[in-house]
């Protein structure tokens, strides 16, 4: 049986082993509704505000600006539509290479009155001092800019956001879901109003996120019902999730510096044999995360190509997991630039704390046979 091999930590992770330790209890046996005055329901409160505590910690923030959500998606909704009802009909500014439960919501938004501007990346994907003045709107909602894209890696200088929302007045956001548990990211630091966490990015349970909101903020509910979550995201709390979250982002913290030494070694060895077969590497002249690598080569069709070599036991991505069923080219690559027909070959390699030498040195060589395999096929095609 052909052994498989996992490149797609970008799209999500395994659950960490000591953090299903610390969730157990709290499925096996009955823990108490959070919202209780007795002993089980404030055994459970304890618990969610400890996780509370552990999420704030990694990221420095306080515990008070910890909203705990189902998701990344969830937290981004949150902000998006929170902002933007208490600010009616203002301007909502992202990157237009944002992800799409950032770039949905505001352009939902544009047919209900809001006015959207984008801020446009350049040929490296990132978005330089000159494009923030490009904007000229003056009522503006909200200003949303990813810390490091899902697709390339390529992170974000937030000085540039932080100082262009103060200036406009408007609230800031940086969705730092990709960029969590990989570089230091310290919300206190950056200036700015809000930020999004996910947990099954950094080895902890899918399904419960983060939205970390400055006490001085202001936003609308997403969901209304028992005031839950500083009467931001009402209904009862997933404790299970939320204390492996918390437990996730201790472990984060605690092994980020050699994890990311690691993946960074992964990432040479891996894009020197990619360029000695004449691979097109995106973003490959920024700062980029050590665990991402997203590229093509020319002629070679990346569904095509992704297909082969899950065959022969490698899971690798043609983009983000989230839009991988749609067979258009990266959004995030024609932001850039890139040649539609380039950008249609594109496949991403996203390394964890597990992958080691051998198994991008194997990948290497399964990548070489394919690639023969179908330039062969082109050219009996032709």
């Amino acid at each position: 049986m052909t052994e498989k091999v996992y490149f797609d930590h970008n799209a999500t992770t395994a659950i960490d082993k000591k953090v299903l330790g610390v969730m157990m209890p709290y499925l096996e046996m009955q823990q108490g509704n959070p919202t209780s005055q007795h002993s089980f329901g404030r055994h459970a409160r304890t618990a969610i505000e400890e996780a509370r505590e552990q999420v704030a910690l990694a990221i420095h923030a306080h515990p008070t600006e910890v909203i705990f959500t189902s998701g990344g998606t969830e937290a981004n909704n949150m902000i998006v539509h929170g902002a933007a009802i208490k600010n009616a009909q203002s301007t909502l500014v992202r990157s237009n290479i944002e992800h799409p439960c950032v770039s949905r919501p505001m352009e939902a938004l544009t047919h209900q009155g809001w006015h959207q501007d984008l801020l446009k990346v350049n040929h490296e994907g990132v978005i330089s001092k000159e494009a923030y003045k490009n904007i000229n709107a003056n009522n503006i909602g909200l200003v949303s800019v990813m810390l490091a894209n899902n697709e390339t890696g390529a992170i974000q200088d937030m000085s540039n956001l932080s100082n262009f929302a103060k200036e406009k007045k408007a609230l800031s956001h940086t969705d730092a879901v990709q960029a969590f548990g990989k570089i230091d990211v310290r919300f206190d630091d950056m200036h700015i109003d809000a930020m999004t966490l996910s947990s099954h990015k950094i080895y902890g349970p899918q399904g419960v996120g983060a939205l970390i909101l400055n006490k001085r903020s202001d936003i609308e509910p997403l969901i209304y019902g028992g005031g839950q979550e500083k009467n931001l995201r009402s209904g009862t709390e997933n404790i299970a999730a939320i204390v492996g979250f918390g437990k996730a982002c201790e472990l984060i913290s605690e092994s980020m510096k050699i994890t990311s030494t690691h993946t960074r070694e992964l990432q040479k060895t891996l894009e020197m044999s990619l360029k000695e077969l004449g691979a097109v590497i995106f973003a490959e002249n920024v700062a980029r995360l050590s665990n991402t690598t997203f590229f093509a080569f020319k002629d070679i069709e990346g569904s095509t190509l992704l297909t082969a070599l899950d065959k022969k036991g490698f899971a690798i991505a043609s983009g983000s997991a989230c839009s991988s069923v749609n067979k258009e080219p990266s959004h995030v690559l024609l932001a850039m630039g890139i040649d539609e027909d380039l950008a249609r070959g594109a496949l991403r390699i996203s390394f964890g704390n597990q992958n080691t030498i051998h198994e991008v040195n194997n990948f290497m060589e399964t990548l070489k046979q394919e690639l023969q395999t179908l330039k062969q096929l082109t050219a009996i095609a032709a």
